[in-house]
């Protein structure tokens, strides 16, 4: 995997306004939809509404939670037959989306790669090019192991240009992407802010029971790797879970910039390029680390 993007950076944008979705679950069990299918258009019009809500706003990228296209809890029969490849008729939509709003959309998908299927995430920019992807590379419990294959490092992309990235310039800020429990390995926040990221975004599906998550190991992924942590979360339930919200945007002083209750709303944050400066100069633990002994 390559440490950035080859395009050099533009100047960055000093501050960006990130809008996360915090919604429930579209389940077709609970809500009377006749087919999977009837979930991914009703995810799709839900996305376009939340679109145009974040454009009103100001925002710069819309975050929405892990396999929102779909649902998360949704099993392995439904997972392979909503999974969808590159160039597929509901991501080519929501790309659509992005570009109709004027507005940057991460979204969390199931993907087919030949015979098998990932949990994934893409970031798409303001003009619906997918800039960055990511397949779920650490699996929670018997729902992700039975839903979802294994993913390797670097292996997702809808071309070899994107697979390759670790993380991506947008607007001059380097964008990295991690799915859920993976933000729960320190390993793989350090791995991107090695590779120069300045926001990770985290769409994820933490339920009840994990709140430690969002309380604590959010805001410490930003603190010790000195970047903006973007976590984006269900609330509600579905049919096997209940999640609890708790959506948020750590700051890399590990303090929350915004944070939500439990409940359904659009949280509103904006992210500081000077801020981001400042508190590296304060506290370079990348600057300081022993790579001789961490490698």
């Amino acid at each position: 995997m390559s440490e950035r993007n080859a395009v050099p950076p533009e100047h960055p944008a000093e501050t960006l306004t990130v809008a996360l979705a915090q919604v429930p679950p579209i389940d077709a069990s609970l809500q009377g939809l006749d087919a999977p299918g009837d979930v991914v258009a009703a995810a799709l019009t839900r996305t376009d509404r939340l679109a145009a809500e974040a454009a009103d706003v100001g925002a710069d990228l819309l975050l929405l939670p892990e396999m929102h296209l779909t649902g998360y809890a949704i099993g392995r029969k439904a997972v392979e037959a909503l999974a969808e490849a590159p160039g597929g008729s509901a991501l080519a939509r929501m790309a659509e989306i992005a570009r109709r709003h004027g507005v940057a959309i991460c979204h969390g998908f199931p993907e087919r790669d030949g015979d098998e299927v990932f949990n994934s995430a893409a970031f798409i920019d303001e003009s619906g090019r997918e800039l960055l992807r990511w397949r779920k590379l650490h699996l929670f419990g018997d729902v992700d192991a039975q839903q979802f294959d294994r993913a390797e490092l670097g292996s997702a992309g809808p071309t070899s240009e994107v697979a390759a990235r670790a993380v991506v310039d947008w607007h001059g800020w380097a964008i990295g992407l991690a799915i859920c429990y993976d933000v729960e390995f320190p390993e793989i926040a350090r791995r991107l802010a090695l590779a120069g990221a300045d926001l990770l975004v985290v769409p994820t599906a933490n339920m009840v029971g994990f709140e430690v998550v969002s309380r604590l190991l959010v805001p410490a992924r930003a603190l010790e790797n000195q970047m903006y942590v973007a976590y984006a979360n269900y609330t509600g339930a579905d049919a096997e879970f209940r999640y609890n919200g708790l959506s948020l945007i750590a700051g890399p002083d590990g303090a929350p910039v915004v944070s939500a209750g439990s409940g359904e709303e659009l949280l509103i944050g904006r992210i500081s390029a000077s801020v981001l400066a400042e508190s590296r100069r304060k506290n370079p633990y990348l600057r300081d680390r022993r790579e001789d002994i961490l490698g």
